[in-house]
C-alpha cells in the first residue's frame, strides 16, 4: 500500500478509522493546544512549524518569546502548529516521520505498507520494518 499521507494511510492499515480534524478550519482553543502539548511530552517550541508559516517574519527563533505567548501566536495564526498530532487510547504523539503512529496505534497492522519513495515501513505480515542508520 502506498499513499500521500502515510500516517493516515497507516492509520486505516490497522483498520482504524480516523476522525480527521481540518486545523486551519477548526482551530484548537487553548485548552486543547496546551493539552495536546503537555499529553506529547514535548516542549511548545517542538510544536511550531516553521515551513510555509510567518514563523521567520514573526521572529519566533528568538527566546524571548514565553511558552504562552507561543501559544497565543499559534492559536492566531494556526498554520503555526506542527502536524499530524494523533491521538490513541495509547497515547498522544506529533508523527514525523509518519510511523511514529505505530507506537501508540491499539491495533497491528493488517499488511505491506510503504512509503511514496518505496521505503518499506510495514512487512507483508504486518510487522514494523525497522531502518538501519
Amino acid at each position: 500500500m502506498l499513499a500521500a499521507r502515510p500516517f493516515l494511510a497507516l492509520i486505516r492499515n490497522s483498520g482504524a478509522e480516523p476522525r480527521v480534524i481540518e486545523y486551519l478550519k477548526t482551530p484548537p482553543d487553548r485548552e486543547t493546544l496546551v493539552g495536546l502539548i503537555r499529553a506529547m511530552g514535548i516542549t511548545t517550541r517542538q510544536l511550531l512549524r516553521r515551513k510555509g508559516t510567518p514563523y521567520d517574519e514573526l521572529g519566533l527563533d528568538d527566546p524571548k518569546w514565553s511558552d504562552d505567548q507561543l501559544i497565543d501566536l499559534m492559536l492566531k495564526h494556526p498554520i503555526l502548529i506542527n502536524r499530524p498530532i494523533v491521538v490513541t487510547p495509547l497515547g498522544t504523539r506529533l508523527c514525523r516521520p509518519s510511523e511514529v503512529v505505530l507506537d501508540i496505534l491499539p491495533s497491528p497492522q493488517r499488511g505491506a505498507f510503504a512509503k511514496e519513495d518505496g521505503e518499506a515501513v510495514v512487512d507483508a505480515e504486518g510487522r514494523r520494518v525497522r531502518q538501519h542508520a
